[in-house]
């Protein structure tokens, strides 16, 4: 395997020996690296002490808020990627959607999005907008020292069905029957969260992420044949617009064992699946799959590591990554890339 050479990007900082940068290239890191799919969050207290008469969106747009909740996991456990603190729905609110997150409920769309007309009206996203987002990224490059900074954005998809359904949906029936009954509203709508997406994560980037993530939440939802037709052509189209930005591109979506063959194919040089999925479930193209560890029972000990970061790959296996969403850790997943 030929290891693509770590950009020198202007202003750059060099982590090209950071494990999660040289597996995402393709290398043999010098363990397997760890990190959180996302923010700890919930799990912390000192994260529920932090947000408790502040709401997420109000934390997300406020630099140094976001700044101190990204680098809070970190700090208590050692982990070898710092995840920025966002949102999905953070690109749409910038943009000036009308979209909330409500307690107990998640984001909650004031006008759903169902005609060409409301398409029509939806907003462009600028660099401006999101300032408070890269000005947290300037914070936390500061702060960080040798720990990559991995940016975050919502997948095109997840961002229509929230759009669709006017928030969380478990079987999401409003989006598919749109997406079958009035195609050309679909992609309409796809074409313009494609715009948003891309802008925000070229913004990330900008700002000296050396990592950005497409989060498909909802991917799983939909069946292999849907998914092709439906999807990833839009996701393949945010991540190509990345291409040569000069950053590792992570795609992960919750539930999408089956559908990991076909993600590959969007261009992300990682893939990231959960830790059910058979390790011989397929994933080329990508350079790497993480395995996603599961919740436990019990919590890590403050400052310690998760035992899969101590784990070193064989010599003849091929590099990994692996991350969680909770702040627990299972034993080492099988390396699978």
């Amino acid at each position: 395997m030929v290891t693509k050479p770590a950009p020198a990007a202007l202003g750059r900082r060099d982590l090209s020996t950071a494990p999660l940068l040289v597996a995402a290239r393709g290398g043999r890191p010098s363990r397997v690296p760890v990190w959180f799919m996302r923010q700890a969050g919930r799990s912390l207290p000192e994260y529920r002490a932090l947000r408790a008469d502040t709401g997420m969106l109000q934390a997300c747009m406020t630099p140094d808020l976001t700044c101190e909740i990204t680098l809070q996991p970190v700090r208590r456990h050692g982990v070898d990627a710092a995840i920025l603190f966002s949102d999905i729905v953070v690109p749409l609110y910038a943009a000036g959607v009308g979209v909330d997150i409500v307690p107990g409920t998640g984001p909650v769309v004031a006008k759903p999005v169902r005609t060409a007309a409301d398409v029509a009206a939806l907003p462009d996203l600028d660099a401006e907008q999101v300032a408070p987002v890269t000005d947290a990224i300037a914070l936390l490059l500061r702060e960080l020292g040798a720990t990559p900074l991995i940016g975050f954005a919502g997948a095109p998809f997840t961002l229509a069905s929230y759009m669709i359904e006017g928030g969380p949906s478990r079987n999401h029936e409003r989006t598919k029957a749109l997406m079958r009954a009035a195609p050309e509203v679909w992609h309409g709508l796809m074409d313009k969260l494609v715009g948003i997406t891309t802008s925000f994560l070229q913004a990330q980037v900008q700002a000296g992420v050396d990592a950005v993530q497409l989060f498909d939440s909802w991917a799983g939802a939909l069946s292999v044949r849907d998914y092709r037709q439906y999807v990833l052509p839009y996701s393949s189209r945010v991540l190509g617009a990345l291409a040569d930005a000069g950053v590792p591109r992570i795609h992960f979506g919750v539930g999408t064992g089956e559908l990991l063959g076909s993600m590959a194919e969007a261009g992300a040089d990682v893939i990231a699946s959960p830790s059910t999925t058979p390790p011989a479930a397929p994933a080329a193209p990508a350079r790497c799959r993480a395995t996603s560890i599961p919740r436990c029972c019990s919590p890590i000990p403050p400052r310690s590591r998760p035992r899969c970061c101590a784990s070193s790959t064989r010599a003849a296996a091929p590099p990994a990554t692996c991350s969680t969403s909770a702040t627990a850790c299972c034993p080492t997943p099988t390396r699978t890339c």
